[in-house]
């Protein structure tokens, strides 16, 4: 059973920020430092966020039992006053298998979609972990879960769903099958819907476009690393800009596997007629991963990412056009994590102009990890948020 958790908020005004052994040109002051959700035992991580037609701002998450856990499950909170309090968690989708993806779509009527992708675990998929993952008492009890007669008779909830709701993610409709989207993605000024998908390809993106939130949705394009035996794409983010242009960036993931790697810079390309045709992708110099873009009122636009070596922590950055990108520009919202184990921010814009940044990192100071792997009884990762100013 999960421990009732506890939500509160705290505030640190921030001069200049510290410990950081990259040089930056921009510091945001004044930081806001929110807590969405504390809780020692469960692992909550991959946040996406959206406003609603009343106002209110809503946080989706995926709530387990640890990172590879096999039964995971989508739950929400609301914050009514721009995000410095947020409500107790509601369930949004759970199966029996592992829901560990929540993008968010915001419509121009009001209505969300919310786009969940369920992983089937199995004795297979354990045992192709690496040595040291997890101590071997933990995945044993996994192992025993997924061969379980309810976890074998979910199989088929395997996969991208996508369901709608009306009334702020109050409720929400049967959910229709759809592509995989990690943040969510964007209604056209056409009013056609577009989402970037990794899961099905692995190793590169996949655009996926429908007419109505229910589908179909078809695929539309794909957008593929130029060092296919090195460096792979994947946790797309896409935005629109005024102009109709639609951006995409991309976390590289090298192979081997190595998330520390110098090479773990954003990719980005556009498309300039609906997603039909891609811009031949670059690679960005903002170290990290993985993007969240948002367009802010202005026409400007913010990406922010996780940064997974030391210091650890969230990172933002600003493009005048969407395009062409700065590292001196680069911001620190935070670099006081205890470890990797991180990331996945997700921004909207409030109404004074200020941009809340929701993300997953330990609000603990525990960085010890055995050779068994990560401790059953660490405090586990957070849903954390920031207030910052990008103007």
């Amino acid at each position: 059973m999960r421990n009732p958790i506890r939500l509160f908020v705290f505030v640190v005004l921030l001069g200049a920020t510290t410990g950081c052994t990259e040089p930056q040109n921009r510091e945001a002051a004044d930081l806001q430092h929110v807590v969405l959700h504390e809780s020692a035992s469960a692992y909550t991580a991959w946040p996406a966020i959206a406003r609603t037609a009343d106002d209110e701002l809503v946080v989706f998450y995926t709530d387990t039992d640890d990172h590879m856990g096999p039964d995971g499950r989508i739950v929400g909170v609301r914050s009514s006053d721009e995000g410095m309090t947020w409500s107790e968690p509601f369930v949004v989708y759970d199966t029996p298998l592992d829901e560990r993806e929540s993008g968010v779509t915001a419509l121009n009527d009001g209505s969300l979609l919310v786009h969940t992708w369920s992983t089937l675990h199995t004795r297979e998929s354990y045992g192709r972990m690496g040595p040291g993952s997890y101590f071997q008492p933990t995945i044993d009890a996994w192992i025993e879960e997924v061969e379980s007669a309810p976890y074998e008779a979910a199989a088929s909830n395997e996969g991208g769903r996508v369901a709608r709701s009306t009334d702020g993610g109050r409720t929400w409709s049967a959910p229709a099958p759809g592509p995989d989207t990690i943040h969510g993605g964007v209604e056209l000024k056409d009013g056609s819907l577009l989402v970037a998908a990794y899961r099905l390809s692995r190793d590169y993106v996949t655009v996926h476009k429908a007419d109505a939130w229910s589908g179909p949705w078809r695929q539309v394009a794909e957008v593929r690393s130029p060092q296919p035996d090195s460096l792979r794409f994947g946790e797309p983010s896409v935005t629109q800009l005024p102009s109709g242009r639609i951006v995409m960036m991309m976390r590289v993931t090298t192979k081997p596997y190595n998330d520390s790697d110098d090479r773990c810079y954003l990719w980005a390309t556009y498309s300039d007629d609906g997603g039909a045709t891609w811009a031949t992708p670059y690679p960005t110099p903002l170290w990290g991963f993985p993007p969240h873009l948002l367009t802010l009122s202005d026409g400007r636009v913010v990406v922010t990412y996780g940064h997974r070596r030391p210091p650890y922590g969230q990172r933002a950055a600003i493009s005048d056009d969407g395009i062409t990108w700065s590292a001196e520009s680069e911001i620190i919202l935070r670099d006081d994590a205890p470890n990797k184990d991180l990331g996945y921010p997700a921004s909207v814009e409030l109404s004074d102009g200020r941009v809340f940044t929701v993300y997953y990192q330990s609000h603990a100071s525990d960085t010890v990890r055995p050779p068994e792997g990560p401790p059953p009884g660490r405090h586990k990762p957070d849903i954390l948020g920031t207030i910052w100013d990008p103007r």
